[in-house]
This record gives C-alpha cells, structure tokens and sequence, in this order.
C-alpha cells in the first residue's frame, strides 16, 4: 500500500524556496530603493546640490535587509491573524506594518551614515530631517502595496497556479493549467 500524499520538503527544498524568495523579494525591493534613489538624485541636481553616490550602496544594502526582515516576519506569521479578512486588508495591513519597520531601519541608517560623517553623536538626531524620512516612508508604503498583493495572491491561489499564471501561455483562462488538466 502506498501512501499519496506528498512529501514534505525537506530542509534542502525549503532552504532554495527561501533564498529564491528572498532574492524574489530583494530584488523587487532594491530596483525600486535605487530608482528612488536616482530619482532624488536628479531632483537634487535640478538645484545644484550635490548628492552622495553611496546611497546606491545604501539602497541596496536597504533592500537586502529589509528583504530579510520581510521573510522573517512571514515566518513569524506576522500578521496571519488577518488573512481571514478580505484580501486588501491583508495587503494594506502587512505593507504598512513592514513600512513602519523601514522607517525605523531608516531612522537607524541615517543615523550611522551621519556618525560616519564625523557629525557629533548628540547633534545627529537633530540635524536628520524627519519630513524626509516619513514622505520616504509614505512612498515605500506605496511600493510595499503591490509586493504584498503578489505574496498575498500567491498564497491564496497556490504558488503553482500563481507561477502558471505569470509564465504559461493561457493560464489566466483556463483554470486548472498547473495542474495539467
């Protein structure tokens, strides 16, 4: 007698679903940090004001990070108590809690790049410009919407009909194309 059920991962497959997550996750997250990135960039220049070409190097650095405090948080559930609820509400939920943990990794960041700098440790706070970091905040709060629009639809259709959907020919009309039937 043989048993149908499938086999669960084992850590080997579980471990290159999550790094290819991740790298999903961080890449997504690193295209649009350094196009926001380039964007104040140019914005800047319009004013001749000169701007730091690090902060590639910190958007990256950005999305790495928060690609990671993204995975952690779904293995911590955050926020699986509202996946019941309808589907916008979990999308609006978890990008506004995740962007408040970018504000905070912000606020952190500029912090460091400002010790760096060689400003005095009691005039940093003081000198970061908190109307920057929250209209940042706002904007990655709107980048975080479409991302968990996908992880959320993701799990909800299954991530093989969800792939099938992005990568068959078809797959959006007929259901089932994953499966093979």
């Amino acid at each position: 007698m043989t048993d149908t059920a499938p086999a669960k991962p084992g850590f080997k497959q579980k471990a290159k679903a999550e790094f290819r997550e991740y790298l999903v996750v961080s890449a997504y997250l690193a295209f649009f940090f350094c196009a926001l990135v380039a964007y104040t960039m140019l914005l800047l220049r319009q004013y001749d004001v000169e701007s730091d070409s690090m902060n590639f190097s910190f958007a990256i650095i950005n999305a790495l990070i928060i690609g990671k405090i993204i995975l952690i948080g779904k293995m911590m559930k955050v926020g699986r108590g509202l996946e019941a609820r309808p589907l916008y509400q979990t999308v609006i939920f978890k990008s506004f809690l995740y962007s408040l943990l970018v504000f905070v990794f912000h606020l952190i960041e500029e912090f460091v790049k400002r010790l760096i700098r060689g400003e005095p440790s009691g005039t940093v706070l003081h000198n970061m410009h908190a109307n920057e970091l929250i209209s940042r905040s706002i904007v990655v709060f709107c980048a975080f919407i479409p991302l968990f629009a996908f992880i959320e639809l993701r799990r909800v259709v299954g991530e093989e009909e969800f792939y099938a959907l992005f990568s068959k020919r078809g797959a959006a009309t007929n259901p089932g194309l994953s499966t093979g039937n």
